[in-house]
């Protein structure tokens, strides 16, 4: 953290600040300061500060009660200590929070600085960085505030996601929070969940790095005692490592490596959650990691059992791809159909669905989204379609097969995805010659075939009635 300026400082704290040629409001302005930028003072003229900004290498006049002077000294320590405390809970002064930060650690004496004020403007950087993220416009609206703490030693990074720019905080200081052997559980768990960001993980980061860095995340979420946690961290805590669990046990699969335990942990991390204690501004947390946990069900799940007269067979094809092939015991000499994938089939979701006749099978393409294939008949001949959770750009999401109703022909569905930050969820009756839907609600409750129809083992199993 760094605060190298000499002579006596000010912290700017209101934004828009005008920094002026003289000591007049009349006069030419030269720029604009913002909260938390810091300044050396050089003296004062009728109510105006006359300060250097050694970021921008101008000198100018300002309004006395745009900025608040500040003493880094041991005696001053103490209260800059109770501005900070004040300002980590204030949305919106971060900025002006971590300059406070900044200015305690360069007071205070070694011996007496803790693990509070790491995690106090670490805190305030990762809200920076929340509240930043978005469309690049506004990007934009935060950029001084990001600015400014960059000047102090705080680095963001920035990624694009689905046409959303990410904003995300380096986490330096929730490692300094880390190395204290005095830090309360509490804090260790901020700097671990800080940590373990799996929106702040660069989408460019190739398989194999990704697979280190998550085991390295899954280790360290285990560097916390949950019985000395509150009871909301103590919920965020299990949705991180379900969240962490499923990326593990969907990395083992891609590789051919057992991934039930992985996948098993995931669900037990999930169902240890107690979402009442997260409120609403945590429940997204929740949600995402229920998404995650959800799209790796049948992860580590052995084959399902087929019938005589039809079976599901997968096999490898090009480089990367799995084909899976319906044949006809009756017609041995040709597949009825066929169709390949990059993703993971999951041959443990086949489900036989002799009234149609249908099957449907479970197609995980990537991390977080699993898709339904339908395999039917239309006009006499076999054919496949694919139920996806959104129609494009996908993010989060899966669907589950959750019934059929034979009198109605309809095929029961499940589905939760993620779109432009906002979680979605759906229960359908879908046509099964054309899969058109037919009826959706926002609970299953709402549709009368799935009061009758739904599927016992997925009414067992989903996560979608969480």
């Amino acid at each position: 953290m760094i605060l190298a300026v000499v002579g006596t400082l000010a912290i700017v704290i209101q934004d828009h600040a005008a920094l002026r040629a003289a000591p007049r409001s009349n006069s030419v302005e030269l720029t604009r300061l913002w909260q938390g930028d810091v300044l050396e003072v050089r003296g004062e003229h009728a109510g105006y500060l006359k300060v250097y900004d050694y970021g921008r290498e101008r000198g100018g006049y300002l309004r006395g009660d745009s900025v608040q002077p500040i003493e880094l000294s041991e005696t001053a320590a103490p209260e800059l200590l109770a501005v900070l405390r004040f300002l980590r809970g204030s949305p919106g002064s971060e900025a002006l929070g971590i300059s406070y930060g900044a200015a305690y650690l360069k007071a205070a004496p070694a011996q007496a600085i803790s693990a509070e004020p790491f995690d106090a403007m670490a805190q305030m950087a990762e809200r920076l960085a929340d509240q930043a993220s978005g469309s690049a416009n506004h990007l934009s609206g935060f950029a001084p505030h990001l600015e400014a703490v960059e000047k102090l030693g705080v680095r963001m990074h920035e990624f694009e996601r689905n046409g959303r720019m990410q904003v995300c905080y380096d986490g330096e200081l929730y490692r300094r929070v880390l190395t204290f052997p005095s830090a309360r559980q509490e804090e260790r768990a901020h700097a671990l969940l800080g940590l373990t960001r799996a929106d702040c993980i660069d989408p460019d980061m190739g398989p194999v790095p990704r697979a280190s860095f998550d085991t390295e995340r899954a280790h360290l979420l285990e560097q916390v005692k949950d019985g000395e946690l509150d009871a909301m961290t103590r919920s965020r805590l299990h949705a991180r490592r379900a969240a962490v669990w499923a990326s593990l046990a969907f990395e083992q699969d891609r590789r051919g490596e057992p991934a039930g335990v992985a996948a098993e942990r995931a669900r037990a991390e999930l169902l240890a959650v107690i979402p009442d204690d997260l409120g609403d501004d945590r429940r997204p947390e929740y949600v995402d990691a229920v998404l995650r946990v959800s799209a790796i069900r049948w992860a580590g799940a052995l084959p399902a059992a087929q019938p005589a007269a039809l079976t599901l067979g997968a096999t490898p094809g090009d480089p990367g791809q799995t084909c899976v092939a319906l044949h006809d015991t009756n017609r041995p000499q040709a597949a009825a159909i066929k169709r390949c994938t990059y993703g993971i089939i999951r041959m443990a979701s086949v489900q036989w669905i002799p009234q149609g006749p249908a099957l449907v099978l479970a197609v995980q393409p990537l991390e977080t989204w699993r898709e339904l294939w339908v395999f039917h008949q239309r006009d006499g001949s076999w054919t496949v379609d694919v139920l996806s959770p959104g129609l494009d750009n996908p993010e989060e999401g899966y669907v589950d097969f959750a019934g059929y109703a034979p009198a109605t022909r309809r095929l029961l569905i499940a589905k939760e995805w993620k779109d432009r930050g906002r979680f979605r969820r759906s229960f359908e009756e879908l046509r099964l010659d054309d899969l058109a839907l037919v009826r959706q609600a926002s609970s299953p409750e709402l549709l009368r075939d799935f009061g009758r129809w739904q599927d016992i083992a997925w009414r067992r199993d989903t996560l979608a009635l969480h």
